[in-house]
């Protein structure tokens, strides 16, 4: 019992950790916004990791194959143990690799574009929060596709939106154009994560994470070369940002993430690692000297509580539950 406390322990603070390079990287992905155009800088940062990562999933699924070529071995001796393992490889699984990495990639791309490009026009810290609401849209997706919504799915959805409001609402009622596509990100993000949830126990979690990346850098490297021109001076001086966001974002986060949910549930997990709004909120006050007005921070408490709600096993009031038919 004692050690499966430790390692829950251990596992939390693995998840904070990725928690605090996510988010610094809004710091990061604000400096470079001031620089190049969000696709040059989506581009970049994910090439980066695609290099960096590559080795780690070769070194990785070798050890794997290794392993399972051992245990073969161990309960049929005498067999050809890799020939048969070549044939279970079979053209069906290269499919779903393949269609696997491409939809999570094309999410992660849409989601991240929209991210970088609405964090050029708002705060570090409002984009950290803005973006931490995919922790209530999964949830919410998740209800309305397999099973309806439940009453503390609707609590947590009316304390997001009003947190929202406070946070980023100007006069009229108008959503900043930065704050709207922040939101837009943590929709497309909400979709990339059921599709890593839907693929990652058949694909490989750091295989699915490499094939992401690849695919979100392809089309932003098209999208660059279609839509922008940029400068070597300019990728020169964005290049601090860009480095910091592609390898330990990129890299770093999320082998942190794998290792830390190995001893953590799902539940403790998505709370440790929503933590990124509040570090996000922290960079942009030390580094940037964002400050935050009262309303504003009233808003990101609120979405905040919404957020931890969102994932905490609450015992809803008897008033609030559906009578039994």
């Amino acid at each position: 019992m004692k050690e499966t406390g430790r390692a829950e322990w251990k596992g939390t603070l693995i998840l904070l950790l990725a928690a605090f390079v996510w988010g610094t990287t809004f710091v990061a992905q604000s400096i470079g916004a001031d620089s190049v155009g969000p696709f040059t800088y989506l581009a970049s940062r994910t090439w980066i990791s695609v290099i960096l990562l590559f080795p780690v999933e070769r070194l990785l699924s070798a050890r794997a194959a290794r392993r399972e070529l051992e245990r073969a071995a161990r309960k049929a001796p005498g067999h050809n143990t890799e020939q048969s393992l070549t044939l279970r490889r079979t053209p069906g699984m290269r499919k779903t690799t393949i269609f696997a990495g491409a939809v999570c990639g094309f999410f992660l791309f849409t989601a991240s574009a929209a991210q970088q490009a609405g964090i050029a026009y708002t705060t570090a810290a409002k984009s950290g929060f803005i973006t931490a609401l995919y922790v209530v849209f999964v949830p919410v997706i998740y209800a309305l596709v397999y099973k309806g919504v439940s009453p503390k799915v609707w609590v947590c959805m009316i304390l997001a939106v009003l947190g929202l409001y406070l946070l980023c609402m100007k006069g009229d009622l108008v959503l900043g154009k930065g704050d709207a596509l922040t939101l837009l990100c943590a929709v497309l993000y909400s979709f990339q994560i059921m599709c890593i949830n839907r693929y990652a126990g058949e694909v490989g979690g750091v295989r699915l994470t490499l094939l992401q990346f690849v695919v979100e850098a392809i089309l932003a490297t098209v999208c660059m070369l279609l839509f922008e021109s940029p400068t070597a001076e300019a990728v020169r001086i964005a290049f601090p940002s860009i480095l910091y966001a592609g390898v330990l974002s990129g890299c770093v986060g999320y082998t942190l993430q794998s290792v830390g949910q190995e001893w953590v549930n799902p539940a403790t997990a998505s709370i440790a690692m929503s933590f990124e709004s509040v570090f996000g909120a922290l960079g942009g006050w030390v580094v940037l000297h964002e400050a935050l007005s009262a309303r504003e921070l009233a808003g990101c408490v609120i979405m905040f509580v919404a957020i931890i709600l969102a994932q905490l096993p609450v015992r809803m009031p008897h008033f609030l539950h559906k009578p039994e038919s």
